[in-house]
C-alpha cells in the first residue's frame, strides 16, 4: 500500500509541468506529507487531553487544518467535494494563503525548538510547485489514505522516504550530497557507540541520516523510561544544514524517523569562526559526511586557523573544535586529505594527529558513493590525546560497487569484527606514527600484504576510472566558475 502510493504520488508529479525533477519530487512530497502529519499529531494530542479532561489548543487556525482545506470530509468520512477545492482554487489557497501563513510560525514561535518553529522554517524554505489544481488533489487524497499512528506505520513511511532520497542521490550529481549509504553509516555507529546522555552532532545533516541511524541504535538499546525518551527526543541530536532542501529533507526525515520537533539549524556551518566555538558548543558524538569537492571563498577560509578552499578540510577543522575532551568522531571525506601534499593539508593532517587519537582509517571502495566518483574513507577519531599508531581497514567486497551492487550490511561485517581488537589480516594492518614523515606527515593507504606491483586493468576498470575523473574534472570546473 505504501510503496504505491508514493510511485502514484510521482506519476502525478511527473506529469505536472511545475516539477521536473527527483529533487522537485521530494520536496513536493516533504510539505504535504508535513502536513499530514501534523494534522495526525493534532488529533492524538487532542485526544489525550479529551480523556484527561483538559482542552487542546491547535497550533493552526481552523481555516489552515488538513480537514478544512486538502481533506473536508462528509459525516461518512468520505471527502466531500462541495467543499473540497480543486483546480485554480486549490493552487490559489495553497500559494496565496496556506504557505504564507504556515511561513510566520518562524517568527511568532517561542523558540527555536519548537514544532511551531520548525512549520515556518519549511514553508518559508520550500515553495509549491505543482501548478495542476487537479493533480494536487489527487496528490491529497492519496496522502490522506497513508496511515501514520501506529509505529509499525511510521517505520514503514520512514523507510520509504529513504528510499527516495537514496533515487535522488543515484540521480546524479546533484543528488549525491543527500545521500550517505545506510550500511556504511550503520558500521560507523556501530564503533562509535553513542549512549543515552552523550548529544550526538552532524554539522553538515543533509538528509539527516546519520542522525536518523543514531536514533534507531540509541532507541532500540536504552532502557524505555519517560527520562530517557524526553532526553532522546530533545536534547541528544543536533544537525546543521545550509541548503534549503536539504534542510527540509532532513527535518522530515528524521520526524517520521520519530523525532518531533529535530535540533536542526538552517544555517552555513562554515559561515562560524572556529575560535567562537566554547565549550557549551560542544558534542560527545559527531557523524557526518562533509560536502566532497566544493571551493570556499577567502572571507570563509578567514574563519579558520588553517585556510583552505576545501570544503571538506575546513568542515574537518570544524569537527574537531566542536568536540569535547574525550569525545568521539567518526567522519566520511575524500581520501586526499591522507596525501595531499599543499601546506594546508599538511598542517591539518599534524593537527589531527597532534589533537586526536586517530585510531582507525576505513578505506571505501570506488563507486561506494553513486555518482561521486571520488574515493573516500572514514576517520575514526578521539579528541584530546594524540595518534601513536592508526589501525586501517581496505574494504575489498569481492565485486565493483555501483548502482546495481550498493553497499550492503555483510560487506561491513569483517570491518567491525576486526576493528574491535584492531586486527592485523589481510585487508587491516597498523601503522606507528613514529615511523611516518614528519615533513610530510603523510597517511596514505598502503596495504604492506598487498603485492607492490600493480595489475594490469580490465577494460570495464578503465572505462570507471576515466568516469571517475571526468567527475573530478567537473567538480573542479564547476567550483572556479562560482569563483568567476
Amino acid at each position: 500500500m505504501f510503496e504505491q502510493t508514493f510511485k502514484n504520488i510521482d506519476d502525478i508529479l511527473f506529469k505536472d509541468s511545475g516539477a521536473d525533477s527527483e529533487l522537485d519530487y521530494i520536496g513536493q512530497t516533504s510539505w504535504i506529507m508535513f502536513l499530514r502529519y501534523l494534522d495526525e499529531l493534532e488529533n492524538e494530542k487532542a485526544e489525550i487531553a479529551e480523556l484527561e479532561g483538559k482542552d487542546y489548543t491547535y497550533i493552526l487556525e481552523q481555516e489552515y487544518r488538513w480537514n478544512s482545506w486538502a481533506m473536508p470530509k462528509d459525516a461518512n468520512g468520505k471527502l466531500d467535494h462541495h467543499k473540497a477545492m480543486t483546480g485554480i482554487d486549490l493552487v490559489q489557497f495553497v500559494d496565496i494563503k496556506l504557505f504564507p501563513y504556515l511561513a510566520k510560525f518562524k517568527q511568532t514561535a517561542d523558540h527555536a525548538q519548537t514544532i511551531e518553529y520548525k512549520i515556518g522554517e519549511i514553508f518559508s524554505e520550500l515553495k509549491n510547485k505543482i501548478q495542476s489544481g487537479y493533480g494536487l488533489r489527487e496528490i491529497l487524497e492519496l496522502a490522506d489514505s497513508l496511515p501514520f499512528k501506529s509505529s509499525k506505520d511510521k517505520h514503514e513511511l520512514s523507510h520509504l522516504y529513504e528510499t527516495k532520497i537514496k533515487n535522488m542521490g543515484n540521480a546524479g550529481r546533484n543528488g549525491g550530497q543527500y545521500y550517505t549509504p545506510r550500511p556504511l553509516i550503520r558500521a560507523m555507529i556501530d564503533i562509535i557507540n553513542p549512549q543515552i546522555g552523550e548529544k550526538v552532532y552532524d554539522g553538515a545533516v543533509g538528509s539527516a541520516g546519520f542522525l536518523c541511524e543514531a536514533y534507531d541504535y540509541m532507541y532500540q538499546r536504552m532502557e524505555k523510561n519517560v527520562d530517557n525518551l524526553k532526553i532522546l527526543q530533545e536534547n541528544t541530536f543536533f544537525g546543521k544544514e545550509k541548503k534549503n532542501l536539504a534542510y527540509v529533507i532532513g527535518i522530515m526525515n528524521m520526524i517520521l524517523h520519530g523525532i518531533e520537533a529535530p535540533n536542526i539549524k538552517h544555517t552555513n556551518t562554515l559561515g562560524e569562526p572556529i575560535r567562537d566555538i566554547q565549550e557549551k558548543d560542544r558534542y560527545h558524538v559527531i557523524l557526518a559526511n562533509p560536502p566532497f569537492g566544493g571551493k570556499e571563498r577567502p572571507e570563509v577560509q578567514q574563519n579558520f586557523d588553517i585556510k583552505t578552499g576545501e570544503t571538506a578540510f575546513l568542515f574537518m577543522q570544524h569537527f574537531i573544535k566542536s568536540l569535547k575532551a574525550g569525545g568521539r568522531a567518526a567522519i566520511v571525506i575524500k581520501n586526499t586529505i591522507l596525501s595531499n601534499s599543499d601546506n594546508a593539508s599538511i598542517a591539518l593532517r599534524k593537527h589531527i594527529l597532534e589533537s586526536c587519537n586517530l585510531h582507525t582509517i576505513l578505506d571505501m571502495p570506488a563507486g561506494t558513493f553513486t555518482g561521486a566518483g571520488v574515493k573516500t574513507v572514514v576517520l575514526f577519531f578521539t579528541k584530546g590525546e594524540p595518534t601513536r599508531k592508526i589501525w586501517y581497514y581496505s574494504l575489498n567486497a569481492g565485486r565493483n560497487m555501483g548502482k546495481t551492487n550498493p553497499l550492503n550490511d555483510k560487506d561491513m561485517e569483517e570491518f567491525k569484527t576486526l576493528q574491535k581488537d584492531k586486527k592485523d589480516s589481510l585487508n587491516s594492518w597498523t601503522l606507528n606514527i613514529s615511523d611516518i614523515d614528519e615533513n610530510t606527515y603523510d597517511l596514505s593507504v598502503k596495504n604492506p600484504f598487498t603485492p607492490d606491483e600493480a595489475e594490469l586493468r580490465t577494460p570495464k576498470k578503465i572505462l570507471e576510472d576515466i568516469v571517475t575523473l571526468d567527475n573530478e574534472t567537473n567538480e573542479i570546473l564547476a567550483s572556479i566558475k562560482e569563483l568567476v
